[in-house]
């Protein structure tokens, strides 16, 4: 297969035109002249005082007079306009930030104050992309300190904290629209974590806990379900998360995976009867190499493995005897402590098929995006408020989620074992394991599904 460049990629018609303008200008010698002219002249090309904010000006300016001569209807000294009832009545000055530097704008008035223009409409302060830069940057974890710093530098533009704040909270809007958004009505698997992350909270900074869920779709597609931040968990914070989820259309869960989480097993078996909710098997098997010493780590982690991979529950008990009465079982009690404690929601996992122990053996896929959402916390510190934290983490969500595009992008053409870009993070993709294990989760739970697939 021929290798696709950009080149065979569709041009937008407005770029087509913005190319044709670009060419004619360097045709006649205009950006040569333009070029020799920055740098040697003093004259710098962005930033306060620079040559686009100045061309940004006059272009703008330009543009109102023309929308006001249009809202007049007659041209600047037109005799025409005597008598009209209207008038030009000078411009009110303001500061205009843009990606390139500041601009110091005349917006033009008339007398009666009826024009209202559309080029840079009334109360505009940003223009172009520096808003969607500004959320950009506080998504891939910059403060809004560390951005008014490299707008500063980079741009010659000042803004206040508090601006960059507002800025970035205007996505609180689509945060709200995306966090009560209607569900599917059955998801065959969701997995269940959490965040820990630092809030100040009446000037005493906290520990609060942001749980992350994410559900498989009866098509084997990943979706983020939610966010929710809590400071303790128990069974009546996770009634009003499962709650919720009832609420937005989720009617059946096959099997809650999750970690241990206090009131969570109760809250779901609670809301839906018939879930069965499994631990995580990896959580598992960490949680009881913490009281094993580093050097017997790995001798104690193979005398676990028959355990998790016996055929049934029954095997796995008289693995876990055989475990508990073996040299390294006397020596740890606490791991055997540790598996006898988690036994009931772990011997769920033993009745699955092949195909669903793979995809349910682990909560990696909510572990792999904790990963990357623990880099941007840490740049942080500390919150202000419940709200910031559901902000960022939805932001980096989406902010990871095109970084994987980008790569996805790349790799169109490319045969299917010579791509490495991850699969999709919110809207998911669909994988061989998991079409098996759906299928095979239909044959274990026959009606709960819905029917073709």
């Amino acid at each position: 297969m021929a290798k696709r460049s950009r080149k065979d990629e569709p041009v937008p018609p407005a770029r087509v035109a913005a190319r044709k303008l670009v060419a004619e200008m360097a045709g006649q010698g205009w950006l040569d002249d333009l070029m020799s002219k920055v740098g040697d002249d003093g004259v710098a090309l962005t930033g306060d005082g620079g040559f686009l904010p100045e061309m940004i000006k006059a272009v703008l300016e330009r543009g109102l007079e023309a929308e006001l001569t249009d809202h007049l209807g007659y041209e600047r000294g037109d005799p025409a306009g005597a008598g009209s009832g209207n008038s030009r009545n000078g411009s009110t000055p303001k500061t205009l930030l843009t990606e390139v530097g500041p601009v110091d704008l005349d917006t033009p008035r008339d007398r009666v104050g009826s024009f209202t223009p559309r080029l840079v409409p009334k109360g505009t302060r940003r223009l172009g992309g520096l808003s969607d830069m500004i959320i950009s940057l506080y998504a891939g974890g910059m403060t809004v300190r560390d951005i008014g710093h490299h707008l500063q530098r980079v741009y010659g533009t000042e803004l206040s904290h508090d601006t960059i704040s507002k800025i970035t909270d205007e996505v609180l809007e689509e945060v709200k629209a995306w966090q009560t958004r209607p569900l599917d009505a059955v998801y065959p698997v969701i997995f269940i974590d959490a965040l820990v992350v630092k809030v100040r909270d009446q000037n005493v900074v906290r520990n609060k806990a942001c749980h992350v869920v994410i559900g498989v779709d009866t098509d084997g597609v990943k979706h983020v379900l939610g966010l929710w931040v809590q400071q303790q968990e128990g069974a009546r914070f996770w009634n009003q998360v499962l709650g919720e989820l009832r609420n937005r259309g989720v009617r059946d869960v096959l099997i809650a995976c999750c970690d241990g989480l206090v009131g969570l097993p109760e809250a779901v078996e609670s809301t839906w009867p018939q879930t069965v909710v499994q631990t995580c098997v990896v959580h598992l098997i960490r949680a009881s190499l913490r009281y094993v010493s580093y050097n017997d780590r790995k001798a104690v982690a193979a005398a676990l493995k028959p355990i998790y991979t016996a055929v049934n529950a029954d095997a796995a008990f008289d693995e876990l005897t055989t475990f508990a009465d073996s040299e390294l079982g006397k020596k740890y009690g606490a791991t055997v402590a540790a598996w006898e404690r988690a036994w009931d929601r772990f011997v769920p996992f033993l009745a699955f098929p092949l195909e669903v122990r793979k995809v349910i053996y682990t909560t990696n896929s909510i572990e792999s995006l904790n990963y990357q959402l623990r880099k941007i916390i840490k740049n942080r510190g500390q919150f202000p408020n419940d709200d910031a934290i559901i902000k960022l983490i939805w932001l980096a969500i989406l902010d990871i989620e095109d970084k994987r595009a980008a790569l996805r992008e790349k790799d169109k053409g490319k045969p299917a074992n010579k791509r490495t870009a991850p699969p999709r993070l919110i809207e998911g993709a669909t994988t061989t394991g998991w079409r098996a294990a759906i299928n095979a989760l239909d044959l274990a739970y026959p009606g709960r599904l819905p029917a073709g697939l």
